[in-house]
């Protein structure tokens, strides 16, 4: 992602003023845990808007791209794969603002929140490659901004917890796994 200016910082025996500490001593791992159901439902909530764009572009596109005397969209398999995709975002979109408003409200969202991600990742996938696969060449010039959400948004499946991780916690919430205990 060109704006996350991602690298490795090292910590050798650094001191930490008593005073500067944020919270308890040797708590950073539990305030990380804690924080993860807000990064969760930011990482949905902020995707739902390139999902949209990315869809919105690539009708734009296929309107104007032609083809065997016809537009791209005049194609209704295309039509179809552009209409299930924008089901797929207002899906999410539901999912997202139901997930936000339990936790506006104090309840627990630990499931929803890790459907909400899992979701936002796959479909930063699977959208970005279906509207990418209708630009044909243009689609992979590095300028197309639909390349880039093929490109950069592969992050919502990696950063607060990987698909894999939220799998894991969707399943122990619904009691197919077994939750570890101390």
């Amino acid at each position: 992602m060109h704006s996350s200016d991602t690298g490795l910082i090292y910590f050798d025996e650094v001191r930490v003023p008593q005073r500067n500490l944020i919270g308890q001593e040797g708590a950073g791992f539990v305030y990380q845990m804690q924080q993860f159901q807000e990064e969760r439902l930011w990482c949905a909530a902020s995707g739902l808007q390139s999902l949209n764009n990315c869809i919105q572009w690539t009708v734009e596109w296929a309107q104007e791209r032609k083809m065997f005397g016809a537009t791209l969209a005049d194609q209704q398999w295309v039509q179809f794969r552009l209409a299930e995709m924008k089901t797929e975002v207002e899906a999410l979109r539901a999912l997202t603002y139901r997930a936000c408003e339990l936790y506006v409200s104090g309840q627990d969202v630990l499931e929803l929140a890790s459907m909400a991600k899992l979701k936002a990742g796959r479909l930063n996938r699977i959208v970005a490659d279906g509207c990418l696969q209708f630009w044909g060449g243009m689609g992979y010039t590095w300028e197309n901004k639909v390349a880039r959400l093929f490109r950069d948004g592969r992050l919502g499946s990696i950063g607060g917890g990987a698909d894999e991780v939220m799998m894991g916690i969707i399943a122990k919430t619904m009691g197919v796994a077994k939750r570890k205990t101390a």
